[in-house]
């Protein structure tokens, strides 16, 4: 079955190996909990149009185990592995006000209240204390902690912007000495 655009998708995971011998793949799951990978059906393989329907699934120690629909040997599991999971956007739960799927911030340009451009969103990670936005600009790298009202003061999507309270300044404290 052909499923939709890349665009139209949103990543959640990816399967990163084979378990057993009826076929099951091992899931690493982006979403939180874990487990609410499960919830969101068809899957969708990254660059492909390939969609995969889970038949059951259950944790296993401490992974997460699925067997698809038809895929029912170790040998077929094995091509799917190292494949990314989306699901088609429209599948997903509008988030509420104030809230953001990850996969939106991404490519966002950085501003700061001066109206520097910091750069783009390259990518979003968790730290335990709170999740920190990766902005790749003419600086390099930055590290900038996704904290709303401190840092990140606003996000528009329809604009394409992230505005945050961070000072050029620091961006230049940060890279000095790296030359």
């Amino acid at each position: 079955m052909a499923g939709p655009d890349a665009d139209d998708t949103v990543a959640l995971g990816r399967i990163n190996g084979v378990w057993g011998t009826r076929g099951w793949i091992k899931i690493f799951s982006d979403t939180d909990p874990p487990e609410a990978i499960f919830e969101y059906q068809p899957w969708v393989l990254n660059d492909s149009d390939q969609t995969l329907q889970v038949a059951e699934w259950r944790r296993q120690g401490r992974r997460l185990v699925a067997r698809v629909e038809g895929v029912d040997s170790p040998e077929s599991a094995l091509l799917l592995v190292g494949k990314g999971l989306s699901v088609p956007r429209a599948s997903l739960p509008a988030p509420g006000p104030d809230q953001y799927y990850w996969a939106d911030l991404i490519g966002l340009q950085v501003v700061n209240l001066e109206g520097h451009i910091h750069g783009k969103v390259l990518r979003l990670f968790e730290t335990g204390a709170h999740d920190v936005l990766e902005i790749e600009g003419d600086h390099g790298a930055v590290l900038i902690p996704f904290i709303p009202e401190i840092f990140v003061k606003s996000v528009d999507l329809a604009a394409g912007t992230l505005t945050v309270d961070w000072p050029a300044d620091w961006l230049a404290d940060e890279h000095a000495g790296q030359d």
